[in-house]
Parts: structure tokens; C-alpha cells; sequence
């Protein structure tokens, strides 16, 4: 039990660590400056270079001088600005770099113009875009641009009382007299698994079941075997699956492999790990306005509601979708931009390979949460 109680930290840990360490040490390689877009820096003599510049100095945070150049910057303070675009809360949005940006005129006159500006965030989890449409104005012999600032609701003082299942862990102490007894690991199982073949590759499509009456830290890990029997490849479902499952929790997971075709498996051996770790039921996060987008924008989207009285930083939204006869046809996540605050709705959109969308007979939707407070 001590090596699956190491296992459990060493799991957390790396979890942990993906989103936080790699979040307070964002690339700072500045590979969204291509060449052309160097050239323009510091130009507003046209719509397009005002937008273009503005777009730089956001990409290298430099947001008194991005401000500055606002032509309604009289409308919000620097802070609004900076925290429209930046997030707070510790949200990913707050540690993502400014991958690329594209600015596409929609519309011109003398003295004015519409351009919209689609910018590319890149995250220690993925990236994520941003689609802002720019009024630029023309102001003496420069343009300059009318930031859309969104605002975010404000969460009213207010007490919630809350009442959720918790479970703790009791480890045994190097000073305790328990000889080999401790607490036993729980029982999970896998209840679905589909192997397809994808773009050249196999996807793993599954489901697990955590049938305990404990909570449970959880991984699963694939291999491909060949009609020899050989290992033709091995991998696992870090980042699309939940990785902590309440007791009877079930969690979707998939795992991609990209160089082997379906045609060469014989066989998939799979095997999921299960670790005993302390968990609770609180914050409870709703899932609410569901709607399938049929194509071309096939895409699930919805809003998540934080129950809770505590700010969730980070949100893993996971989808299954099913075919009319219930079998899994896709697994897809998302992580919203931005932290969720009590009773306050993010938007959140789940995208959907086109010829999936039409397979689709129902779907699931799960969210599991990160919060700092929980480990300060």
C-alpha cells in the first residue's frame, strides 16, 4: 500500500504541477511576432497597422502603452483592461501567452473602420482563441482603436451555506504499530472501451467506473498489441479524462495514438490505476444550456455555474458523445479561459470533428475543478 499511496502523491503532484508550474513559467519565446507584423510596429497610418500594433503590444504585455493608444480609454481604467484580457482569479488566462493573431477589415470609410481581430492564447494545457470585433477610428492624421471590453459580473456579499460529502485519509505514521495493514486502494473498472481509426491513427474511447465507497485518483493506460502479440505502442489518458472520481463516479477517457493503424491491432490491453486520496464533493459546478451545433460549426456548448462560495481558477470541461445505440463515437475537453466565481455563468464550447457530428444520438458532459485555496 505505501507504493500505491506514492503513486497517489507522485500523480497529484504532476497534475498539480502541469497547471501551476507550468502556468508561473508561461514561453516567453515571443513566437507570435512574425516578420511582417515586426514592420508595423508603432504604425496606425491605416486601420489594419492601428490594430496590428495594438495586437503587439498586447502580445508583449505591454499594456500601459496597448491602453494608451486606446481612442476610449476615457470609458474603463488600465486595470479593466488589462484584466478583460489577462484574466484574474488565476485563471489560465492570466499565465497564456499571445500565440498569433490574424486582423480581418470588414468594413471601411474615411473615417472609420471594422476589422475583426482573432487572437490565439496559448495555455501550459492547450491553446484557446479570442475573437474580438475592433471599431478603429480615425483621430488627426493616425487611427486608433475602440477596445470592446467585456465586464465581468460582479459577485454581491452574500453567504452560502454549503453541506457536501468530504473524506479524509488516515496513512499509517512511521511511529504506528499497524504491521502490514492501511487502507486498501479503490476498485475501479472500466465499463466501456472503443477502439477507431482517426486521421492515420487509433483513438481509445472509453469510460470508468469508480464502484467504491471511497474517492479515487485515476489513471488509465493502453497498450496496442499486434497479431504476434508484440507491443506495437503504449500511452495514457493524462490530460481527457477526470482524474479524481467520487464513489460511483464515472469519468470518460480517451487516449491517442498516432502512428499505428487500427488495421495493424490485434488486440488492446488496457489497465486503469487507482490511488486512495482525500477529496470532498464541494465546489459543485452546474452544467446548464446545453445545445449540439450541428455543422459546419459542429460543437457542443453550455455554461458552467460555480455552487460554491469559493472561486474555481481552473475548469476541466470533458464531453461523451454517444450514437443512437449508445456506443461512445468521441471524447472531447475543453478548459475554459477564465476562473469561475460564485453563481457567476462561463461559457464554455466543446469542439466536434465534423463527421462525429452527425453520428451524435446523445451526449454527457462532466467538469472537474482546480482551486489554489485547496493546497495553501
Amino acid at each position: 500500500m505505501i507504493g500505491g499511496r506514492l503513486l497517489a502523491l507522485i500523480l497529484i503532484l504532476a497534475t498539480i504541477g502541469f497547471i501551476v508550474v507550468g502556468t508561473l513559467r508561461p514561453n516567453q519565446s515571443g513566437s507570435y511576432v512574425s516578420d511582417a507584423q515586426a514592420k508595423l510596429m508603432g504604425s496606425t497610418s491605416t486601420p489594419q497597422d492601428a490594430v496590428n500594433t495594438l495586437l503587439q503590444q498586447i502580445g508583449r504585455r505591454n499594456w500601459s502603452a496597448a491602453y494608451s493608444s486606446l481612442a476610449n480609454k476615457s470609458e474603463f481604467a488600465e486595470s479593466d483592461f488589462v484584466r478583460d484580457l489577462n484574466g484574474d482569479y488565476g485563471s489560465l488566462r492570466t499565465y497564456a501567452n499571445l500565440d498569433g493573431f490574424d486582423a480581418q477589415p470588414l468594413r471601411a470609410s474615411t473615417d472609420e473602420a471594422q476589422v475583426r481581430a482573432n487572437l490565439r492564447w496559448a495555455s501550459v494545457v492547450g491553446t484557446f482563441e479570442d475573437s474580438r470585433d475592433l471599431r478603429v477610428v480615425r483621430n488627426g492624421g493616425r487611427w486608433q482603436v475602440m477596445w470592446p471590453i467585456v465586464k465581468q459580473a460582479k459577485v454581491p456579499p452574500q453567504v452560502l451555506p454549503v453541506n457536501y460529502l468530504r473524506w479524509d485519509v488516515i496513512y499509517r505514521g512511521a511511529e504506528d504499530d499497524w504491521g502490514a495493514q492501511d487502507v486498501e486502494a479503490p476498485h475501479v473498472r472500466i465499463v466501456a472501451m472503443h477502439p477507431v481509426d482517426r486521421g492515420g491513427g487509433v483513438v481509445i474511447l472509453g469510460e470508468l467506473l469508480n464502484e467504491d465507497v471511497v474517492p479515487a485518483f485515476v489513471t488509465v493506460k493502453a497498450t496496442l498489441l499486434g497479431s504476434n502479440g508484440a507491443a506495437l505502442a503504449t500511452e495514457d489518458s493524462f490530460d481527457k479524462i477526470s482524474h479524481i472520481l467520487l464513489p460511483k463516479q464515472v469519468s470518460p477517457f480517451r487516449i491517442d495514438f498516432k502512428k499505428v493503424r487500427l488495421s495493424d491491432v490485434d488486440n488492446v490491453r488496457i489497465q486503469p490505476t487507482a490511488s486512495l486520496v482525500a477529496a470532498s464533493a464541494d465546489p459543485v459546478i452546474g452544467i446548464e444550456s446545453q445545445k449540439l451545433t450541428p455543422v459546419p460549426d459542429s460543437s457542443l456548448t453550455g455554461d458552467l455555474v460555480n455552487q460554491s462560495g469559493q472561486v474555481v481558477n481552473v475548469v476541466h470541461v470533458i464531453g461523451t458523445f454517444y450514437d443512437a445505440g449508445g456506443q461512445i463515437v468521441w471524447v472531447a475537453d475543453e478548459y475554459p479561459s477564465r476562473a469561475l466565481l460564485p453563481n457567476t455563468p462561463v461559457h464554455f464550447t466543446i469542439p466536434l470533428p465534423a463527421d462525429v457530428s452527425n453520428k451524435v444520438g446523445s451526449y454527457r458532459v462532466v467538469a472537474s475543478s482546480y482551486s489554489s485555496n485547496r493546497f495553501q
